[in-house]
């Protein structure tokens, strides 16, 4: 089986940007969150804000995608974003054992602004930040050595050396030209949810930057999403300490 590198992240992270970054190397078979299509999706699907009617595929499940990322491995190297959430029922030591892991982090006062803007209704269920500081710490213990992680904000800001650490750290060649690419592609091509309605900006883009936010303000958030974001505070801060610098 040839290598899967997976990026570990949480909704709203600019990870799909990452993504579209990989995309553009050509020499790895890139993945758009698969588990979460059998989370949200699948024949039975996990979301807690799932409705009877629904959206639903019948003989999609985790247990599938898993299968169908193995077949494809078999035939060449894969690289899939994805967010632990999940699938933290699988973390078992063979399991993991399969990937290469990196965790890409972003402030949850940004990402929580931001799934607030897309889904005001959003669960807490949705957001990640637990379930991912609870995998980078079962891989710490399993591998005796620190995953690596980086923070969106260093990506945005020093994008050619953060990447390149990213490849050092999972092991495959560090491609340059991947960092820049032309406007007016299709990120929605290889979104399951909503058409790619969230992608609308990488769209537009032409390599990794910083953005221009234009979400609501945490304190101007209603007191739900400023709970969540207390919450989710220390679990950021957790890896935070340990993120790559550039």
């Amino acid at each position: 089986m040839h290598k899967i590198v997976a990026l570990w992240a949480i909704p709203r992270s600019t990870s799909t940007a990452f993504e579209w970054m990989m995309r553009q190397r050509g020499d790895m078979d890139c993945l758009h969150e698969p588990f979460g299509e059998a989370w949200y999706q699948g024949e039975a699907p996990y979301w807690p804000r799932f409705k009877e009617g629904e959206k639903t595929t019948p003989g999609l499940t985790i247990e599938s995608v898993w299968e169908d990322i193995q077949i494809r491995a078999e035939k060449g190297p894969v690289f899939l974003k994805d967010f632990p959430h999940y699938i933290n029922h699988m973390w078992t030591p063979e399991f993991l054992a399969h990937f290469s892991h990196a965790f890409l982090i972003r402030d949850p006062a940004k990402t929580i602004t931001s799934m607030y803007d897309k889904w005001p209704d959003f669960d807490e269920a949705e957001v990640g930040f637990p379930e991912q500081r609870a995998l980078f710490d079962l891989l710490w213990a399993l591998n005796g050595t620190v995953p690596a992680v980086i923070d969106s904000d260093d990506l945005l800001e020093a994008p050619e050396e953060m990447t390149e650490a990213f490849c050092e750290a999972v092991g495959i060649p560090f491609l340059k030209e991947a960092l820049t690419w032309e406007a007016g592609g299709d990120p929605s091509a290889h979104s399951w949810w909503d058409g790619g309605s969230f992608h609308a900006n990488l769209a537009k883009s032409t390599g990794l930057v910083r953005q221009t936010r234009k979400y609501v303000d945490l304190e101007d958030a209603p007191f739900r999403v400023q709970r969540v974001h207390k919450r989710m505070k220390p679990h950021y801060e957790h890896l935070y300490q340990h993120r790559i610098k550039a």
